[in-house]
C-alpha cells in the first residue's frame, strides 16, 4: 500500500495538523515507512504463538472488596469549612 500526496493532506487535515506544502513530501515517504513496516509484520508466521498481554508472567493483586467507613472520619472532615457529626455541610441550594 502506497500514500499520495492527496492521502497525506487528508490525514493532516482530519488530524489537524497543518501540513505546508513543502512537508507534503517528508510525511509520505515516513507514512510509506510506517505501512511497509506493518506490511513486513504481516508476512511472519505467528500459527503457534499465544496471545499476551505481557512479557512477563504475573496475576493482578487484589484486595478483599470490603465496605468500611475509613476508620478515621474525623481526619477526612478535617478540611471541610463547615461540618457535624463526621459529615460535610453544605449550604442550601434551592428553597
Amino acid at each position: 500500500m502506497s500514500v499520495d500526496a492527496k492521502t497525506v493532506k487528508r490525514i493532516g487535515r482530519l488530524a489537524r495538523i497543518r501540513i505546508e506544502e513543502h512537508e507534503v513530501a517528508a510525511y509520505q515517504q515516513e507514512l510509506n515507512a510506517i505501512l511497509g513496516f506493518v506490511e513486513q509484520l504481516g508476512e511472519l508466521d505467528v500459527a503457534g504463538v499465544e496471545p499476551i498481554t505481557s512479557v512477563m508472567p504475573m496475576t493482578l493483586r487484589l484486595r478483599d472488596d470490603v465496605v468500611s467507613d475509613g476508620s478515621y472520619p474525623e481526619q477526612i472532615v478535617a478540611n471541610a469549612p463547615l461540618s457535624e457529626d463526621n459529615f460535610f455541610m453544605v449550604p442550601k441550594m434551592i428553597e
